[in-house]
C-alpha cells in the first residue's frame, strides 16, 4: 500500500503555507483607492519617462496599436475600446477607476487560474475514468486505483472554485453589475440565464453532479474488489454512461458560466470542446505522471511500460486535438473579422503575445517532437518531458482565458500568481497523496483485471 513520503509530504505542507501567505499578501497590498493609483501610476510614469504605465504597459503602446491594427471595415477601434474596458462599458469612469478595478481583480484572478487547473485535472481524470468503464476497456483497469487517488482533489478543488466564482462578482463577471445591465440591450436579451440565481443554482447542480458520481463509481470499485459477482461493477457501468451525458450538458454550461461570461458580448461555437480539450489532456498527463512516480517506487509492478506507452499516446492525440480546436476557433473568428468576435483575441495578441503563441509551441510543437516516435512514448523520462511542457502549456491557456477578460493590460506574474499556484500544487499533492494511500493499488475482481495485467499490441 502507498504511503505518501514524508518528504514530499512536508514539501507538500510547505507549499501550501508559502502560497497560503502570498495570496494573503496579494489581496492585502492591492491598491484601495484611486490617490493609490495615481501614486502607482506616477511613480511609473517617472521610471519610464513617459506615458502612464501599468505593469509595463503605457497608452502610447496601445495607441500605436489601434493605428497598425486599423483595417477597411474599421474593427480596430471597437476592439480596443471593449478590450480595454470589459468591467466598464456603459460607465462614466476614469482611467485611473478603471485601473484600480482591474488591480483590485488580480489576485482574484491569479487563485482562480490555479484553482481551476488543478480541480479541471481532477475532473478530466474522472471523466477517463468514466470512459473506460463505459467503454468496458481491457487495456486500463490497472490504473483505476490511480485514477481514484487523483479524483479525491475533485471534491474539496471543486469547493474552492465553486467559492470563488460565487464571490468574485463583478471582478469577473460584468453582467453582475445592475447598472451595466441597465444600459445594455445585449445583456438584458441575455438576463434570463446570465442572473445570478440562475448562476448559483448551475454551479451547485455541477458539483453535486461530478462529485456524487466520483463518491459512488468510488464506493462500487471497492465493493467490487470484496465480492465473487459484478454487482458493483454493472453499478459503475450505468453510473458511467449517466454521468458522461451529464458532463457533456454540464461542461459545456460551466465553460460559458466561469469563462465565456467574463466577456459576455463574445461568444464561441467552439469554446466548450476547447475547455474539455485542455482539461481531458491535462487529466492523462498527470495519470501518466503519477503512474511513474508510483512504478520507480516499486508499487505497481503490475502496470508495464505498455500501459505508460497508451497514456502517452492519449497525451500526443489530444495535444493534437487541442490545437485542431485552437485553430479552428481562432482563424475562424479572425477571418471572419466581425467587431464583436475578434476583440477577443486582439488584446490577447497585443498585450499576451509571448504566452499566446508560446503556448502553441508547448501545447502542440513539443509534444510532436516528443512524442512523435513509439518508441519515446515507452520511456518513462521521455514522457516526463512531455508532460511538463504539457502543463506549463495548459496553464498557460487557463490563465489567458481568464487574466485578459478580466485584468486587461494589467497583468503580471509575480507574487499573486505564484503563491496560488504554489498553493494549489501543494494541496494537490497532499490530498491526491492521501488518496491513494488509502487502500491496496491492485484492483481486485475488475472482470477486467487479468487481461489488463497481460496486456499486450
Amino acid at each position: 500500500m502507498y504511503t505518501l513520503p514524508s518528504k514530499l509530504k512536508l514539501f507538500s505542507i510547505i507549499l501550501i503555507v508559502l502560497g497560503l501567505v502570498g495570496i494573503t499578501y496579494g489581496f492585502l497590498t492591492t491598491p484601495k483607492t484611486v490617490e493609490d493609483v495615481k501614486k502607482i501610476m506616477a511613480e511609473q510614469e517617472a521610471h519610464h519617462g513617459e506615458g502612464h504605465v501599468v505593469e509595463g504597459h503605457d497608452e502610447g503602446h496601445d495607441a500605436s496599436f489601434v493605428d497598425e491594427a486599423r483595417g477597411e471595415e474599421g474593427y480596430a477601434e471597437a476592439a480596443m475600446e471593449q478590450a480595454a474596458d470589459t468591467h466598464a462599458e456603459g460607465h462614466s469612469v476614469s482611467h485611473e477607476e478603471h485601473v484600480l478595478h482591474q488591480l483590485q481583480t488580480r489576485p482574484w484572478s491569479a487563485t482562480f487560474v490555479a484553482a481551476f487547473f488543478f480541480m479541471m485535472i481532477a475532473l478530466g481524470v474522472l471523466v477517463f475514468y468514466a470512459i473506460q468503464y463505459a467503454s468496458q476497456a481491457g487495456w486500463s483497469p490497472v490504473l483505476y486505483r490511480i485514477m481514484e487517488g487523483i479524483t479525491t482533489y475533485l471534491l474539496p478543488g471543486s469547493v474552492i472554485v465553486f467559492l470563488i466564482v460565487v464571490f468574485a462578482g463583478t471582478h469577473f463577471y460584468p453582467w453582475q453589475d445592475h447598472d451595466l445591465v441597465a444600459g445594455d440591450k445585449i445583456l438584458q436579451g441575455k438576463a434570463g440565464y446570465l442572473n445570478f440565481p440562475f448562476f448559483v443554482i448551475r454551479a451547485v447542480i455541477y458539483l453535486l453532479g461530478w462529485n456524487l458520481y466520483r463518491y459512488f463509481s468510488r464506493k462500487n470499485s471497492l465493493a467490487q474488489a470484496e465480492t465473487n459477482n459484478y454487482g458493483p461493477y454493472r453499478k459503475n457501468f450505468k453510473a458511467s454512461v449517466l454521468f458522461l451525458i451529464f458532463f457533456i450538458v454540464t461542461e459545456a454550461t460551466m465553460s460559458w458560466d466561469w469563462f465565456m461570461s467574463m466577456t459576455p458580448h463574445w461568444y464561441s461555437t467552439l469554446f466548450a470542446w476547447y475547455i474539455f480539450a485542455s482539461m481531458f489532456v491535462s487529466a492523462v498527463t498527470v495519470i501518466a505522471l503519477v503512474t511513474i512516480h508510483l512504478k520507480n517506487l516499486g508499487h505497481i509492478p503490475f502496470v508495464s511500460d505498455k500501459h505508460l506507452h497508451d497514456l502517452a499516446k492519449f497525451m500526443f492525440a489530444f495535444s493534437i486535438f487541442w490545437t485542431y480546436l485552437w485553430f479552428g476557433q481562432f482563424m475562424l473568428i479572425w477571418y471572419a473579422n466581425i467587431p464583436e468576435e475578434v476583440t477577443y483575441f486582439i488584446i490577447r495578441i497585443q498585450e499576451y503575445k509571448l504566452l499566446f503563441f508560446g503556448m502553441l509551441i508547448l501545447n502542440f510543437v513539443m509534444p510532436i517532437l516528443v512524442l512523435m516516435n513509439s518508441d519515446y512514448k515507452r520511456i518513462p523520462w521521455f514522457v516526463v518531458i512531455a508532460a511538463v511542457f504539457i502543463l506549463v502549456g495548459h496553464y498557460i491557456d487557463i490563465f489567458l482565458l481568464v487574466m485578459p477578460s478580466t485584468v486587461g493590460h494589467n497583468w503580471g506574474f509575480g507574487i499573486p500568481e505564484i503563491a496560488a499556484f504554489l498553493f494549489f500544487l501543494g494541496l494537490f499533492i497532499f490530498i491526491v497523496g492521501a488518496g491513494l494511500g488509502k487502500v491496496s493499488l491492485r484492483p481486485k475482481n475488475d472482470p477486467f483485471i487479468k487481461e489488463s495485467e497481460n496486456y499486450h499490441f
